[in-house]
């Protein structure tokens, strides 16, 4: 998620919260029937999808974000649980960077901000990678597949789903024959789904304010 792109921001004063006020996130409303139909989620196809090799290491379980503005964290709390990480939940991964305190981040995190978060409870490299070619978007997908490494895609719901803003989840994996990727999405009313490999490029190649989105790799 990222900030400009709420359909509304909604500040609300609440007496002990802090002495501030609470920011409740709304985002636009995607019905579940674009939700269905713009994705695969063949039965066949996702069982096939979960037994990937990193897919496998989720073991069929996606903790969903606490609020819609929690994305960010979430996907890495769940990329972290996959690999054994003790970060892995939200607060765990929060812990220490200085964002999101209220228990929710202002406007979203964009993939930089994220990128910070994700190292700050971590030995492991942490690398963003965005501006990549259709081919270095393949390559990376493929690898995505490798046990060791954890993707997570930075992308715009709209050019998925025909409404919706950015948003953060996990790869699962990639199904090459296919040309299908397997997106753990962390919100509870989308699920994990598998879309072509040319869509998510698209999503992934907009703009999230001045900069591209792109792919959080960890490692």
């Amino acid at each position: 998620m990222k900030r400009l792109q709420y359909v509304s921001i909604v500040v609300v004063v609440a007496a002990g919260l802090l002495g501030a006020g609470a920011l409740v996130v709304r985002q636009s409303h995607v019905p579940p029937q674009a939700i269905a139909s713009s994705v695969t989620r063949t039965p066949e196809l996702m069982e096939r999808a979960w037994r990937l090799p990193v897919a496998a290491a989720f073991q069929r379980q996606v903790s969903w974000q606490s609020n819609g503005s929690r994305c960010g964290p979430a996907a890495v709390a769940n990329a972290y649980r996959s690999l054994g990480e003790a970060a892995s939940t939200e607060d765990k991964v929060l812990a220490g960077t200085g964002r999101c305190w209220t228990g929710v981040c202002i406007l979203g995190l964009t993939l930089d901000e994220l990128a910070e978060v994700a190292r700050t409870n971590t030995s492991r490299k942490v690398t963003v990678l965005r501006d990549l070619s259709e081919h270095q978007f393949r390559e990376h997908l493929r690898r995505s597949n490798d046990p060791g490494r954890r993707y997570i895609v930075n992308f715009s719901r709209e050019q998925i789903f025909g409404a919706g803003v950015g948003h953060h989840s996990p790869i699962g994996g990639y199904l090459e024959a296919e040309d299908l990727v397997f997106v753990l999405d962390v919100n509870p009313d989308y699920r994990p789904w598998l879309v072509e490999r040319a869509r998510l490029f698209t999503a992934v190649n907009t703009l999230d304010g001045d900069t591209k989105r792109g792919l959080l790799l960890i490692e």
